[in-house]
């Protein structure tokens, strides 16, 4: 899967809106403007992946019902191609929609209405976590060094996690999942064994310093079990999940 490097520190993110609704697809692309983001904002699913394929963004924002692409299948077709942060925004918080959206492999969602401020600051913590570890094929070439730092890999039964490639592997075979999924399985391969809370996983993955619905924590972790063997992440029912051999 390939992905647009991180922006620069001297360039504004680049967004795309995808809103149907001319009312509110303008109010958050100026907020979102006004708030330190270069915008560009489309009124239906297939124009928007055509944007996409064309300029790849940093970041996409979709609605979830879109006139032509729907929301749901907007994400899934970005997923065939790239790793980019999506978040989803949702006109009510119905089971039904949220975790369509997450199964497509969204990142995160909002509901409406929104505040544009929460909108930019759940935008720059996707963003800020896809930057700190991005897919392996699109890691910069590394630097030619004096001595290899040592290498940080980490093995729960024959799940094998290299912290500094971001390979995953199980049984030896290489298992590609998303950046969203990499942060998880970091968390949960710190302390094998261990439990955590959807509280804690929401702060140190989703970079929530604020409450959020613990769904999006349990969609990915069903997202994460498909990938890698449902048996190797256990729910303690109450408290959370914990990672073992």
């Amino acid at each position: 899967m390939s992905t647009p490097p991180p922006p620069a520190p001297d360039t504004d993110p680049r967004v795309l809106v995808v809103e149907d609704d001319d009312v509110i697809r303008e109010a958050t692309a100026v907020s979102l403007n006004r708030l330190g983001f270069d915008v560009t904002a489309v009124a239906d699913g297939a124009s928007a992946l055509a944007r996409f394929k064309a300029e790849p963004p940093d970041a996409v924002v979709t609605d979830v019902m879109l006139p032509e692409l729907d929301g749901v299948s907007l994400t899934r077709s970005i997923r065939e191609h790239s790793t980019v942060p999506v978040l989803m925004i949702s006109a009510r918080g119905d089971d039904i929609d949220v975790i369509a959206g997450l199964e497509a492999g969204a990142d995160d969602y909002v509901t409406k209405p929104f505040r544009s401020n929460v909108l930019a600051a759940r935008l720059r913590a996707l963003m800020r976590r896809a930057a700190l570890h991005p897919p392996q094929d699109a890691a910069p070439a590394p630097e030619p060094a004096a001595a290899a730092p040592p290498r940080d890999v980490r093995r729960v039964g024959d799940l094998e996690l290299d912290a500094g490639s971001m390979d995953v592997r199980v049984n030896g075979q290489l298992t590609p999942i998303t950046p969203t999924e990499l942060r998880l399985l970091l968390e949960l391969t710190s302390v094998p064994g261990t439990v955590l809370s959807r509280e804690t996983l929401l702060r140190e993955v989703w970079d929530y310093a604020w409450g959020g619905d613990t769904r999006v924590v349990d969609v990915h972790i069903q997202r994460l079990r498909a990938k890698i063997g449902p048996e190797r992440i256990v729910t303690v029912r109450g408290f959370g999940y914990k990672i073992v051999g």
